[in-house]
């Protein structure tokens, strides 16, 4: 078995897993040698040495590759900033050796292992075996995988796809990780079929931050720069953990730091990257004690920050009231916006007992936070899944911009509000279009640009496929990366749903669980990375990208690809249409395959901002996407063409009496769904990830002890759902709330719990009740 990783890992998920897992104290500070060594020896494991020295230095780099992991920003000459020799972290390094690894997956591994034998593997094994080389297919009824030709692979779907009785019936999901060239010729590719069902990645992460902001602002995006975040004197960092899924942001609230910034945390879990950051970089980080970070530190109950922004709004509100002119930016509020009468009076009348029980936070705390906002002349926000993973989330993020807008920290220098968005290209692929609720006015100009007409109808988000599937309604199931199995909500369900469809496809780097959870015929067809050379008749090829502040700017692969049959994104996408549609069809799928140019000039001419496409991305830094709100404090995108304040009704989750609120959360040793390896060493917890995080307190009143194993149960209208074996761990978390990583904790969110307006699922808000673990339950992992 040549193909078969070598050094593949100890699997994670067996009967002596629960003996190798080690508990520690948490960490109080992040990154420094620690994170230098783990990346090195991360990536000489996957990539040898000479491969991971020619790939990292051209990481994140004006004429290298765009990481893969997150999309924090790179720093810009427009703004005075300059980009350090590694500008990466210990994850970017960890995701690049993933996609660089020389450990592959061929027909020989599918011909060793079973689709029944490969389901019972964890996704750490799955994600170890290597990069996968030639398209393989699943044919109904067989057992294995076996290798297809790429034409034969197009037919199949091409056939399957004008067999369905209409459109709709075909679901088209992307993950983050695709290129703006490849994302704008995909939805090209599902609308000129007849469909808007466009799911992505976004509806389960950061949908809520754009809802709400679209309200707010007239913009679901952020309005802040790399240059706005160093400039900050205050940043408030709410429901995120930068230290293990943004670690370049520690970076930037170090600059600010010395700059003179303070830093509120805001967060249930005390993790390490908001206290105290060693940047490796420097001598201090090396050798001194570091930079220490969150001046504040907030530790909030699950679901209580809704209550904890209204309390501060509260307490502005009454100090403008009593000395007007020394809080409110009257100017910015009376000219630019609407809404605050009714706000004001909503947040004058909060109930402060509701506030204590739904944050846990002392009032004094919370007035030192609202001091510190209410005299600061620049301040930026910044939150992540933390905040849009609640029934509530879309509220919640109204307030953040409820208190921006209050101070006029909208559209100046050093201010503004900073959605930290995760995979590395998801706002670049909802600007492209990848969205199931496009407006009018890009439909319409997709029609202009193209000759055709694309369907109005909206489509449906991730929650909506999921039940569509599951009901026999979507009969197609077409994925480009992602882990979708893994990734979304309600295990159980969402996989009875995937082998529900007639077909599932994916196109992938490495082989993961949703390639194991088929439809009655599956494919597999490996793409290129962003790590790759795109090469095309001699001429090596360029792709495009956006960052988590609206920056658009040129990847280019390095490394020779894994094997001679991958094909890129564009490629793929671009000969699936011409198999479906036929070569006289309107759109020029052919032409697409060989001259990524011929596609960034239709970029120009669809999606708004983007014009001259083709000689900005050429620019060294590339070109920022425009955002009236940033740019010049206008917002004509709300209803009212003003900025819009918010007044909500106080929410916060009910628990009964004897439960718990859990939260998913990533490992340090991993990025969304791919598992790097088995090290949470930030909170001490190494060998293993079937663990729940729970105060002390709560585990001694609930009648258990640390270390014992537990069965986690939600509790929802319709029954319950059990994840088993969970190893109980003592951690300094908020009072009634709990912790587990995801994916292993996703069987237990329900597929209808999800936020009002956003459809987002309510993964950081599962109520759920522990219990004994029983002798047949299963195994910790």
């Amino acid at each position: 078995m040549a193909a078969v990783a070598r050094n593949a890992p100890r699997e994670d998920f067996d009967d002596d897993s629960e003996n190798s897992l080690r508990i520690g104290e948490p960490k109080q500070w992040a990154a420094g040698i620690p994170g230098v060594t783990v990346s090195l020896r991360r990536s000489w494991e996957q990539m040898g040495a000479g491969r991971t020295v020619r790939t990292l230095r051209l990481l994140n780099q004006r004429s290298g590759f765009d990481c893969p992991g997150c999309a924090w920003p790179e720093p810009r000459e427009a703004d005075g900033e300059h980009r350090k020799l590694a500008e990466f972290c210990e994850n970017g390094a960890k995701a690049v050796a993933e996609e660089a690894t020389k450990r592959k997956a061929g027909a020989d591994f599918f011909a060793a292992h079973s689709v029944e034998e490969l389901a019972g593997k964890s996704d750490y094994w799955l994600g170890q075996q290597g990069r996968l080389t030639e398209p393989m297919v699943l044919r109904e009824g067989a057992t294995h995988y076996t290798p297809i030709a790429w034409d034969e692979a197009f037919s199949l779907v091409a056939g399957e796809l004008r067999s369905l009785a209409h459109p709709g019936e075909a679901i088209f999901y992307t993950s983050g990780r695709t290129s703006n060239e490849a994302a704008f010729v995909y939805q090209l590719l599902a609308r000129g079929f007849g469909t808007n069902n466009l799911p992505d990645c976004s509806n389960m992460c950061h949908e809520s931050s754009g809802a709400a902001l679209t309200e707010s602002t007239g913009i679901g995006k952020g309005t802040v720069s790399l240059a706005d975040v160093h400039e900050a004197d205050l940043i408030v960092v709410i429901g995120q953990n930068p230290g293990t899924n943004h670690p370049r942001m520690l970076s930037a609230l170090s600059k600010a730091k010395d700059n003179g910034a303070k830093v509120v945390a805001i967060n249930p879990l005390p993790e390490a990257g908001l206290l105290r950051f060693k940047d490796p970089q420097t001598v201090r980080g090396v050798l001194g004690k570091g930079s220490p970070l969150a001046d504040e530190f907030c530790q909030v109950r699950l679901g209580g920050d809704l209550a904890l922004l209204q309390a501060v709004g509260n307490l502005l509100v009454s100090w403008e009231d009593s000395a007007p002119g020394t809080v409110l930016d009257r100017d910015f509020v009376e000219g630019s916006t609407d809404g605050y009468a009714d706000y004001a009076k909503q947040v004058r009348a909060l109930d402060w007992a509701e506030v204590d029980k739904a944050t846990g936070l002392a009032r004094e705390q919370i007035a030192r936070v609202a001091g510190m906002i209410a005299r600061s002349r620049r301040t930026v926000y910044c939150w992540a899944m933390g905040l849009t993973q609640h029934k509530h989330a879309v509220p919640t993020i109204r307030e953040v911009a409820n208190l921006a807008l209050m101070r006029g920290m909208i559209g100046k220098p050093g201010a503004g509000l900073c959605p930290v968005r995760g995979h590395s290209n998801v706002q670049g692929d909802r600007t492209m279009g990848i969205w199931e609720r496009m407006p009018e006015s890009f439909l319409a100009a997709l029609d202009a640009e193209f000759g055709i007409t694309v369907p109005r109808e909206h489509g449906w988000d991730v929650v909506e496929a999921i039940r569509a599937m599951r009901d026999g309604k979507g009969k197609v199931f077409f994925a480009v990366g992602g882990n979708f199995a893994s990734a979304t909500p309600d295990t159980e369900h969402t996989e009875k749903a995937l082998r529900n469809c007639s077909l599932t496809v994916h196109v992938s780097t490495k082989l993961n669980r949703s390639h194991v959870v088929t439809g009655t015929r599956a494919l597999i067809l490996p793409t290129l990375g962003r790590t790759e050379r795109d090469v095309w008749q001699g001429t090596e090829r360029f792709v495009t990208v956006e960052d988590s502040m609206s920056a658009v700017h040129a990847s280019h692969g390095a490394l020779a690809p894994a094997s001679e049959q991958l094909l890129s994104e564009v490629a793929i996408l671009s000969r699936l249409g011409t198999a479906l549609f036929g070569e006289d069809h309107p759109v020029p799928w052919a032409r697409f395959e060989g001259d990524y140019d011929a596609i960034r000039d239709h970029i120009a001419a669809v999606v708004p901002g983007c014009e001259d496409y083709n000689a900005r991305v050429r620019e060294p830094d590339g070109f920022v996407l425009p955002n009236p709100p940033r740019d010049s404090r206008e917002f004509t995108g709300t209803l009212t063409g003003k900025a819009r304040f918010a007044a909500s009704e106080l929410e916060y989750p009910a628990v009964p009496e004897g439960r718990l609120l859990l939260q998913t959360m990533r490992s340090h040793d991993q990025y969304n769904t791919t598992i790097y390896g088995l090290s949470d060493r930030y909170r001490g917890i190494e060998g293993g990830r079937r663990v729940v995080l729970v105060h002390p307190a709560d585990i001694a009143e609930l009648g258990f002890a640390d270390g014992d194993l537990v069965d986690l149960v939600s509790e929802w209208g319709e029954g319950v759902r059990r994840a088993p074996r969970f190893r109980l761990v003592s951690y300094p978390t908020a009072r009634g709330c709990a912790a587990a990583y995801f994916p292993e904790a996703n069987a237990l969110v329900p597929l209808d719990a999800v936020a009002d307006t956003s459809n987002t699922p309510a993964s950081k808000a599962i109520v759920i009740r522990l219990e004994a673990a029983s002798a047949g339950s299963g195994s910790a992992g």
